[in-house]
């Protein structure tokens, strides 16, 4: 069976082990570029633009140009982290 050209934004969180939600808000802000399909308008990521948008994370970290964790992300890893 061929690999898919699109992934759905389930599929995207599925790959960076985020949740659905967090991919969507990339999408909003338009940090990962999507499109719409269909009369639903349903939202779907290339597989080469989320490469892309891997190793564009990738050279920003290897840069320094990290931004800083939100803190309410921090408190719940630290509380996960601390079980």
């Amino acid at each position: 069976m061929p690999t898919p050209r699109f992934l759905t934004l389930a599929d995207v969180a599925e790959v960076l082990n985020v949740s659905w939600r967090q991919v969507y808000a990339l999408v909003r802000r338009k940090e990962l570029i999507a499109i719409q399909i269909g009369g639903r308008g349903q939202w779907r990521v290339e597989v080469d633009e989320l490469e892309r948008f891997i190793q564009q994370r990738y050279a920003e970290a290897r840069s320094g140009d990290v931004p800083e964790i939100e803190p309410e992300a921090e408190d719940a890893r630290t509380a996960v982290e601390g079980s």
